[in-house]
């Protein structure tokens, strides 16, 4: 059974910044793509408006956000591919010290319209 996230994340509000981020996005390196398969993570879109990120990941029921945090902080390609990124993000006004994507509740689904979930189950 699939899960899915729905995260959101600040952009420096800066068109060069923005665009720069983009084409970093265009070309993700592959140790990023691998550590995400190797998470547990199906599938991942990421989408702007502004400076505003909305990103939805579909993964596997083995997944865990813990496990996935500290892989990434053991592998040092994923640590600076964080640290290129944070020259971009911003963090959410209500998000937790050092926390970058947040977590989104689920307010509507149709056709099932189960209200305030984090979690959809696919």
């Amino acid at each position: 059974m699939t899960r899915r996230y729905a995260l959101a994340l600040d952009l420096a509000d800066d068109p060069r910044l923005i665009a720069e981020y983009e084409r970093h996005h265009a070309r993700v390196w592959p140790a990023i793509e691998q550590s995400l398969r190797a998470a547990g993570i199906d599938r991942l879109e990421v989408y702007r408006t502004g400076n505003r990120l909305f990103m939805v990941m579909e993964v596997s029921p083995a997944f865990s956000f813990d496990t996935k945090a500290a892989s990434d902080a053991a592998n040092p390609q994923v640590q600076e591919w964080e640290r290129l990124m944070w020259t971009y993000q911003r963090a959410l006004p209500w998000a937790r010290p050092g926390e970058k994507w947040v977590l989104m509740d689920r307010i509507y689904a149709w056709p099932e319209g189960s209200p305030n979930r984090t979690v959809e189950e696919a």
